[in-house]
C-alpha cells in the first residue's frame, strides 16, 4: 500500500523533482514541480501525523533492511509535528516566490533558485525524520550547501561574502557534529539512534562520550544560531533574496533545533543532562542572553530585514530556555515557539519581500506612510511585530504564556522576568516601524496607494490569519508541542 511508503515519499518527491528543474531549465516550469513537490510533500506529512496519532511511531527500513543493518526512517510526535511545519512553510513559500523571485532576479538563476529550494526542502525532510545520526549529518550537509547557494543568489553585492560566512560557520559546524558522530560509532559501534539510545548508558562517564556530547551540542547550536554562535544569520537573512530569507527563517533552524533536542534528551542519557550542572545552567544563561542582547541589538538596526533577522536569534533564546528547563513543560514551549515563530517570521519576510518588490530599499525610513500606500502589507507587518511582543490574541502570547507557566512550575520566577523584560525591549522596536509607517507623512519613494502584487500577499496573510486563530485557539497546536515533548524525553507509553 502506498500509505506505507510515505516516508520514504516525503524524500524521494522533492529530490526527484530537483534534477528535474535543472535539466529542462525552464522557469515556469521549474516553479511548477517545486510547488507540486511542496504539495504532495504537505499532505504527506499531513497523514504521516495523523498516523503517528492513531498508530503510534512510524518506523520504515529503507530496502527492507532491517537496522542497525540498514537505514531506517523513524517517526513519532515530535518528528512527525516538525515535518509538517517545514512542509507548509516550504510550499507557502514556494508559493510566495513567483513573483518575488521575478523581481530580485534574472531569469538564468531563476531554475537553479527552484532547484536549490527543493534540494533544501529535501534536506530539512531528511533530517526530521532520519533515524541514523550519519544520515542526519547527510541530510544536514544537503540542505546546507543548498542554503549557501541560495543565499549567494541576493542581488546586493554583500550576498555573496554573507554566503560565505555561513559557509565558513556551516563548515565548522558539520566538522563539529562528524566528530561527535564518530565518537559515537568508536564507543557504541552504532549510527542507529535507538541503538545509540541503548547502548550509550553502558559508557556513562567516558571522557570519550562526553566529548562526543559537546561536539555534537556546539555543532547544532551553531547551525540553530543559538546567541553568541548566531554570526552567520544577521547577514544570510539580510541579503539573501526575499522568498530564500522567508522559506530558511521558517524551517533551517527549526530543524536544526529538533535534531539538538532529540540528541539530548532521546539519545544521551539523562544523566548528561541533569548531572552536569554546566549544561543546565549553560543553556539558560544562553537563552536568557540570547532573548535580552539580540533584542537590544535589532533595536539599534536601521534596516527593516535586519531587525527581524536579529529578532530571530532573540526568539531561538526563548527556545533555548525551555530545553533548559529541561521539563516536560518547558520543551513543550520550545517546540510551540518552533511552530508559532515560523509562523510569525515567515509572514513578517514575506511582508518585507512586498517593500523590496515596491519600494527597493529597506531602511526603516522608507517605511514612511506605508500605512496608508500599502496597507495590507503594512497590516502584515504590525501583526506580526505584535506577535513577536506576546500580545494576547497572537501566537506569540501563547508561546511566553507557556514558557512562563514552565518556568513559574520549578519556581523559576526570575525567569518570567527575563521573558517580560524581552518583551518591552521587542515593544520598543516595532514601536519604531509602526511610528514612522503610521504616523510619518512624507514618502518619495510611493507617492500614492500602490500595493504589493497579489500573489505576495496572500501567502503572508495565510500565515498572518493562521498566526491570530492559532493564539486564540491554542488547542492543537499546544497538544502536539506537549507529545512532541513527551516523545523526546521518552514519557510516551
Amino acid at each position: 500500500m502506498l500509505s506505507t511508503h510515505l516516508s520514504a515519499l516525503q524524500i524521494i518527491v522533492p529530490l526527484v523533482a530537483a534534477p528535474l528543474s535543472a535539466v529542462f531549465r525552464i522557469n515556469q516550469l521549474s516553479w511548477l514541480l517545486a510547488t507540486v513537490a511542496g504539495a504532495a510533500c504537505c499532505a504527506i506529512s499531513i497523514a504521516i501525523l495523523s498516523q503517528v496519532l492513531e498508530s503510534g511511531v512510524i518506523i520504515y527500513a529503507l530496502g527492507g533492511w532491517a537496522a542497525p543493518w540498514g537505514i531506517e526512517y523513524r517517526i513519532d510526535n515530535a518528528n512527525a509535528f516538525v515535518l509538517l511545519i517545514i512542509s507548509i512553510i516550504y510550499l507557502i513559500s514556494v508559493l510566495y516566490a513567483k513573483r518575488s523571485v521575478e523581481a530580485e532576479l534574472p531569469p538564468g538563476q531563476r531554475t537553479w533558485l527552484y532547484t536549490a529550494m527543493m534540494l533544501c526542502f529535501t534536506g530539512l525532510c531528511g533530517i526530521t525524520i532520519s533515524g541514523d545520526v550519519f544520515n542526519v549529518f547527510v541530510f544536514l550537509e544537503i540542505s546546507s550547501l543548498s542554503s549557501y547557494i541560495l543565499i549567494s543568489m541576493g542581488r546586493r553585492r554583500r550576498s555573496l561574502p554573507s554566503a560565505l560566512r555561513y559557509l565558513f560557520m556551516g563548515t565548522m559546524a558539520a566538522t563539529f557534529f562528524l566528530i561527535g558522530i564518530g565518537l559515537l560509532y568508536a564507543l557504541t559501534g552504532t549510527l542507529n539512534m535507538a541503538d545509540l539510545a541503548e547502548r550509550l548508558p553502558e559508557v556513562t562517564g567516558r571522557r570519550s562520550a562526553i566529548a562526543a556530547f559537546g561536539f555534537i551540542v556546539v555543532g547544532l547550536a551553531i547551525k540553530i544560531a543559538i546567541f553568541p554562535l548566531h554570526f552567520w544569520l544577521p547577514n544570510a537573512y539580510t541579503y539573501a533574496p526575499s522568498a530564500v530569507t522567508a522559506f530558511l527563517a521558517g524551517t533551517a533552524t527549526k530543524a536544526a533545533l529538533y535534531v539538538l533536542v532529540r540528541m539530548m534528551f532521546s539519545i544521551f542519557p539523562a544523566t548528561y543532562y541533569t548531572e552536569i550542572p554546566a549544561v543546565h545552567t549553560i543553556f539558560l544563561s544562553i537563552g536568557v542572553l540570547g532573548a535580552i542582547v539580540a533584542s537590544v541589538m535589532a533595536y539599534f538596526q536601521s534596516n527593516v530585514k535586519r531587525m527581524f533577522a536579529y529578532s530571530s536569534v532573540a526568539q531561538i533564546g526563548y527556545m533555548a530556555i525551555g530545553i533548559g528547563l529541561a521539563t516536560v513543560s518547558g520543551v513543550a514551549a520550545s517546540f510551540l515557539h518552533l511552530f508559532n515563530h515560523a509562523l510569525m517570521k515567515t509572514a513578517l519576510f514575506m511582508a518585507i519581500g512586498g517593500l523590496v518588490f515596491k519600494i527597493g530599499k529597506l531602511s526603516i525610513e522608507s517605511l514612511a506612510n506605508i500605512g496608508r500606500t500599502m496597507p495590507w502589507t503594512a497590516s502584515a507587518i504590525l501583526i506580526g511585530g505584535l506577535s513577536l511582543i506576546g500580545v494576547p490574541f497572537t501566537t506569540g502570547f501563547i508561546s511566553k504564556w507557556y514558557l512562563v507557566n514552565a518556568a513559574l512550575d520549578i519556581g523559576m520566577w526570575w525567569l518570567a522576568a527575563i521573558v517580560l523584560v524581552g518583551s518591552l525591549i521587542t515593544a520598543a522596536y516595532v514601536w519604531k516601524i509602526v511610528e514612522i509607517t503610521y504616523f510619518k507623512r512624507e514618502n518619495p519613494l510611493i507617492a500614492e496607494r500602490n500595493e504589493a502584487p497579489l500573489s505576495m500577499l496572500l501567502p503572508a496573510w495565510a500565515l498572518i490569519i493562521a498566526n491570530l486563530y492559532f493564539g486564540v485557539n491554542a488547542t492543537f497546536t499546544g497538544s502536539q508541542a506537549i507529545l512532541a515533548a513527551k516523545a523526546v524525553l521518552g514519557l510516551m507509553p
